[in-house]
């Protein structure tokens, strides 16, 4: 019974989030009538939402019956380092919301869900529709944004040569490896919305990266060393095939391509990989792919697997390059 109420936990985060009600206790605890005169909202009702996020310990309740921020609370902040609060309007937006409610045709027919919900495949709705484009741009730079330094201090990058954050995005990860390795420049590449306000513009960055739109299907900047965070994910086994083809391309002699994913360990474990498997096969048609399942991509795009680096975080580095 637990489970099934899931859908009703992670309406509740949304509803916290939207309101900001984090936000409004990081001065301290405040009760129900208080918030509720902040956000218009109706405090019975206000004071029902606080007491079950409580209970799922996003916020705690004192004896005088106010509410403060626990430690989860503390990162829906929108004006803290590290903020999920981007992210967790994402995942409860409704278009993975209602695409899941088609998980049992999914698997009926292996299909994604989403264009039978919104009249178009994923990727062709965020570019028709502006709204749900920053919503998934900022939700994804803050879902996979404290894994940027991680990753950085994780893997042994070379001391000179050119890093290519391939589908980067605002080009978080590569900020990050430039910041710690002074002596690599960088190419942030994706589609050119997606580009246009990088995070590497900063004054320690000066002169060591440029920005270049484009097509990862058709080809990639050429590199040392290839970052692929969260995107193959997204797609299904032709496409990544396409994906890896273009980066085994634009590798220079003994570059690497780095996968930077959840990768889902075999068993019955709990893992993050096994939560969004779910999310990318109803709504995008792709998957997060066992370590079986990536060396079987690599060997199509003439890569092979070199090793696999785990993380503090719950994605782990793949590290591949050219036969």
């Amino acid at each position: 019974m637990e489970e099934a109420f899931g859908f009703l936990h992670s309406a509740a985060l949304r509803a916290a989030a939207s309101l900001r009600l984090a936000d409004r206790l990081a001065d301290g605890p405040r009760t129900a009538a208080e918030l509720a005169a902040d956000t218009g909202t109706d405090g019975a009702a206000l004071q029902r939402l606080l007491r079950h996020l409580a209970s799922r310990g996003v916020f705690r309740e004192d004896d005088t019956g106010a509410f403060g921020l626990t430690p989860a609370g503390h990162a829906l902040r929108t004006d803290v380092p590290g903020s999920l609060h981007p992210a967790v309007l994402l995942l409860t937006d409704d278009m993975f919301l209602h695409s899941s409610a088609g998980l049992a045709e999914t698997v009926r027919t292996g299909e994604s869900a989403f264009p039978g919900v919104f009249g178009t495949p994923f990727f062709q709705h965020l570019e028709a529709d502006g709204a749900a484009r920053e919503v998934f741009d900022a939700g994804m730079a803050a879902f996979s944004g404290p894994l940027d330094d991680v990753v950085a201090a994780a893997y042994p990058f070379p001391e000179r040569g050119t890093v290519v954050d391939v589908g980067g995005g605002r080009g978080g990860l590569l900020r990050a490896v430039l910041l710690r390795h002074p002596g690599l420049s960088g190419v942030l590449f994706d589609r050119a919305a997606a580009v246009r306000e990088p995070l590497l513009a900063t004054q320690e960055l000066t002169g060591r990266w440029r920005a270049e739109p484009g097509d990862f299907f058709a080809a990639v900047p050429d590199g040392d060393v290839l970052l692929l965070k969260h995107v193959l994910p997204d797609w299904s086994d032709e496409d990544c095939v396409r994906i890896l083809n273009s980066c085994r391309r634009a590798l220079a002699p003994g570059g690497r391509v780095l996968v930077v994913d959840a990768v889902p360990p075999p068993g019955n474990a709990p893992h993050p990989g096994k939560d969004l498997d779910l999310l990318m096969m109803t709504a995008l048609g792709g998957s997060t792919r066992t370590p079986a399942e990536l060396d079987a991509l690599f060997a199509r795009s003439g890569l092979r697997h070199i090793r696999t680096l785990p993380t503090p975080g719950f994605a782990s580095i793949v590290e591949a390059a050219a036969d």
